[in-house]
This record gives structure tokens, sequence and C-alpha cells, in this order.
């Protein structure tokens, strides 16, 4: 296996990957918040970390890949203070929180099928794991870094810095913190401006609260991470990922919380952020008004957008800029990609009609060209670098298909594996599929909505213990290649 490089954002560069307990490999990514539509910011991250899994496994490794859903404790703002994120959906539209949970978490999912985002190994939820927080919390409480007031459980930053080193991953210093934060005006529980909530005293105007050894509340946003990275990948584990805009508060809380609960100086190996999709140089978020659902850029329906384009060429768009470097939007960048997909796809099927001789051509190495691509994902994951080198190797399918050189079939075939196991598996690109019609895509949409809707029926039917019924559900959808994984979670299913 040749050596893997990976950007650490706790150490500010590049590292060789060295898994933990080779050949397995545990990575977490935090997942969305579910109130509201996926917007095609939050694409781009899921995408990223789609292509690192894709290549892990690709090169070897085992990999058990964590995202999870959050679905409680993330409030309005970001901060401790305020309305849960889905509560006040729930509230506004007269509806239990669950509701809102089950529709943008159903959008979620059939947009990262659109995008031919693979789903993750385990997919778990906030409100799966309030035992699991709540025991988290008192071993926190129990090595002295966290304290009760008034219901609420809060970490002591400060505290915390007195034994081990808080604001490495974000580059931030405790005095610099201090200095940028407001001082308590009296109406907040915390002892210090920088501690941040662990578990939050709820009234009864909350609409998800839980008991608790403290009393009746909710968790904390940071705390859900920890908990779920930690039972489902260990104490300590080989990759965090997330969004770059996660990184303080989020991750630097995570990190805290990690080492408070089990005094492992060192919980995760390698941390990787995603940059930002901008607009015109500006963030791509629903709070700027600038953020495209994938159904807007699809359909060519929104006022930025000159037309609609294919989920191939918006994934290929994307992977044209480095995970880590900011990537601006634009109708001419997106009419680009799409250029330039078109091109290697036709490569690919000019590749595919080819034959050759029986004599290899001393003049094209192939064995070099493949080390090329591999070089590429082993230099943290350059995606750019990648395809351009794919785009050179169009250069001699072109002269062989032209007669100006001959390849034998043997290097033909050879050749046309790399593309497969590079362009398929590794960048996710479906190239037989890649410029399907609007009416197409709406077709798949529906088709996977149709889908959504058999698999709930079939958890409603066992919930009813109408097992019979509920087993030729399961059976029409393998017929169709449809495979369904029940967990304590819930069902989620694959296309084969």
């Amino acid at each position: 296996m040749q050596p893997l490089y990976i950007h650490n954002s706790l150490s500010r560069k590049k590292e060789l990957f060295e898994a933990i307990n080779p050949p397995h490999v545990g990575m977490y990514v935090c997942g969305p918040t579910v109130y509201s539509n996926v917007h095609l910011g939050n694409v781009r991250t899921f995408l990223s970390f789609d292509v690192i899994y894709r290549y892990l496994e690709f090169i070897g490794y085992k990999v058990r890949y964590v995202r999870n859903i959050t679905d409680v404790g993330h409030l309005v703002g970001d901060t401790d203070e305020g309305e849960d994120k889905i509560g006040k959906i729930a509230r506004l539209q007269k509806i239990e929180p669950m509701e809102v949970v089950q529709k943008y978490t159903n959008d979620f999912h059939d947009v990262m099928r659109v995008f031919n985002i693979l789903p993750p190994s385990i997919e778990p939820t906030a409100t799966g794991h309030i035992i699991e927080q709540i025991s988290s919390i008192k071993k926190i409480i129990e090595n002295g870094y966290a304290y009760l007031v008034n219901g609420s459980v809060y970490f002591s930053v400060r505290k915390f810095s007195e034994d081990y080193p808080y604001g490495e991953l974000s580059g931030r210093k405790i005095d610099e913190l201090m200095n940028n934060t407001r001082d308590l005006d009296g109406q907040s529980d915390k002892r210090d401006p920088l501690d941040f909530a662990l578990w939050k005293n709820a009234d009864d105007s909350h609409l998800m609260r839980w008991p608790s050894p403290w009393g009746i509340g909710f968790p904390g946003w940071h705390l859900e991470c920890s908990v779920m990275s930690t039972k489902y990948l260990g104490e300590e584990f080989d990759i965090h990922g997330g969004g770059m805009d996660l990184k303080f508060p989020h991750h630097e809380c995570e990190i805290a919380q990690n080492i408070g609960a089990n005094k492992n100086p060192n919980p995760i190996r390698y941390w990787i952020h995603g940059n930002m999709l901008t607009v015109n140089g500006r963030k791509m978020a629903k709070s700027e008004g600038n953020g495209f659902t994938p159904e807007e850029l699809i359909t060519g329906n929104h006022k930025l957008l000159e037309r609609g384009y294919s989920p191939m060429t918006v994934r290929f768009f994307m992977l044209m800029g480095h995970y880590a470097s900011t990537l601006d939007f634009s109708n001419d960048a997106l009419q680009a990609a799409e250029k330039g997909l078109k091109k290697l796809c036709k490569g690919i099927d000019t590749l595919i009609k080819l034959s050759g001789g029986k004599v290899p051509n001393e003049n094209v190495d192939i064995n070099a060209f493949k080390e090329k691509c591999y070089n590429a994902m082993n230099d943290d994951f350059n995606t750019p670098v990648l395809i351009a080198t794919l785009f050179d190797g169009i250069k001699t399918i072109n002269a062989t298909a032209e007669k100006i050189i001959e390849l034998s079939q043997n290097q033909i075939d050879q050749l046309l594996k790399i593309y497969v196991d590079f362009v398929e598996h590794v960048l996710g690109i479906e190239w037989d599929t890649a410029f399907k019609t609007e009416e197409e895509v709406s077709m798949i949409m529906n088709e996977v909505n149709l889908v959504e809707q058999l698999v709930n029926l079939r958890s409603e039917l066992k919930e009813n213990k109408d097992w019979d019924n509920a087993d030729k559900i399961r059976n029409i959808l393998s017929e169709f290649g449809i495979t369904i994984k029940d967990s304590k979670e819930g069902s989620t299913w694959s296309h084969e």
C-alpha cells in the first residue's frame, strides 16, 4: 500500500496516515441538523467525505463510517440560549418535533442518493443516545470539569485548561477568547462566559425534554458528537471530519468533552475540515439567502441560475476544487464542469470501444499513469490533480482511436480498469448516466420517494406485528435491487 498523507487540522500540516488498528479505520463526520431542506453547501461537505470514505475503502481499509443526525439540542444561533431549531419549526407549524425530523431526514437521504453519496456504516441520532449523554456528563462532573446550576450542567473551560490545552484545533487562546467575550449579564447560569452547556434545564414550553439526575432537560449540542463517536469508534479513533465552520466552537468543545470524560489526551488522530461553497465570494448558507436546494440547481429554478445542471455535473464541479479550498459557484464554473465531464465520459466510451493489438506500445507507460492517479489521491485526497491526470490520459485514448498510436489489448484493458476504478469507484461519477434530462432526474426523485414510502409502510406493519405483509414489501423491493437494513435507529435502504 502506497503512503497516504492527510492534512491534519490539529497540527496544521500534512501527516502520514497511520491507522490505529489497520486495516480498520474509524471515521466520524458531523451530520445535518434536520430542521430544513439540505442546500448545496451541505452537499459539498458530505460529498468531500464521501470521496475520502470511497478512497480509504478502495486502497484496502475497512472503514466504519459514522455520520450523525442532530435531532435535538442545536439551538437557534448556535448558542447555549434560545429555542431548539427543530422545536421552533414544530411550534410554528403546530406539529410534533419528530415530524419535522422525519421530513427533513428523508429529504437529506433523498439528496444524498441523487448525488451518489454513499450511506455511512452507522447513522445515529442524538435523541437515540440520551442515556449515553447523561452517562458522559456524570463522568465529566466526577473528573471535575463540569458544574451544576439550577438544573443545568456546564463545562468549565477554565478548569479544563489548567490540565489540558484548550483551543489547539482552532488556534485560539483562552486570554484572546476572554477578550472577545462579553461579561455575563447576571441572566446566565454560567460561571464563566467561555463555559458551554452539557445539559440544559427545560421548562414546560420546551417540546423536547427528558428526565435526568439534574432535572428535566435536554443535552447540549456539542455533547452528542462526543458521545456517539466514542460509542461506535472507541475513546481513540482515526478521523473526525466536518465543515470548516464547525471547527470552533463545536469541534473544540468535542475535544474538551472527550478528554474531560475519558482523560485520553489524544482522542482523535486526524482532524479533516471541508471548506465552504461560496456564491460571488459570500458563504452559501440559508441565512445569506443564496443557498440553492438541489432541486433548484437541477431544474434551474432559481434567480441566480441560467439553467439546470445534472447531478453528476454538480458532483464533478465540486470535485474540481480541493476539499480544503473555498469553491466559488457561478454559472460559468458549472458550464465548464459540464464541458469537462462530457469530455471525460466521451473518452471512457471511446476506450470501451477500442480494440488493440498483441504487442505493447513501449512508449506508453500505463503503470506510470496509474501511479500518478494514486499519487494525486495520496496527497491529501487531491481530486483536482486526479481529474487533471485523467484528462491527460484522454489524449492517449483519442490518439489510439485516431490510429496515431497503437496500444495492445492488454494496455487498453489496464487503462479501462484505471478509469473505472478512479472515475466510478473513487470519484463516484456515474458516467453512463451523467447527463440525465430534468425529466429523468424528476423521475429518479419520484422513485426514491416511492421507495421511502414503502420502507416507512413496512416499518408501520412491523410495529403492528403484521410480519407477513412487511416481508412481502421487503421481497418486492429486493426484486428491484433494493436492500433494507434494520437497526435500533429504524430502517434504511440502499440500491445495488
